[in-house]
């Protein structure tokens, strides 16, 4: 069973781009109240998928040159990366069938391995 590990932007390439295994990485921010809806959901995730997924967060105000760099534009977003490259990703994330899109694209990528 894996945690959410919470990462800052001196961390990414380390903990994301560098890391073995595909890694999602959580964009949210604490003003944000569709991710305060999001936060089980990722912890879910990441108890279901922790052997095959490495879960982040990063809240996006103190990291802005993550954000920049893979242009984060709404919140909550997810960006699953793998071998150091964002492989497909989900942007302000609506309720309506959230839990489902985010099965449906791991198990796309996670699947094979």
């Amino acid at each position: 069973m894996s945690s959410v590990i919470t990462i800052f932007d001196s961390e990414f390439e380390t903990e994301v781009l560098k890391a073995t295994q595909p890694v999602l990485v959580y964009f949210w921010a604490a003003w944000c109240g569709p991710c305060r809806l999001m936060t089980p959901l990722v912890s879910s995730v990441a108890e279901t998928y922790g052997d095959r997924l490495k879960v982040v967060k990063m809240e996006v105000d103190p990291n802005p040159v993550a954000v920049k760099n893979y242009k984060v534009e709404g919140v909550p977003a997810l960006k699953l990366f793998k071998n150091g490259l964002v492989i497909e990703s989900l942007e302000g994330i609506e309720a309506k069938n959230t839990k489902q899109r985010i099965t449906n694209m791991l198990e796309a990528h996670l699947s094979n391995q």
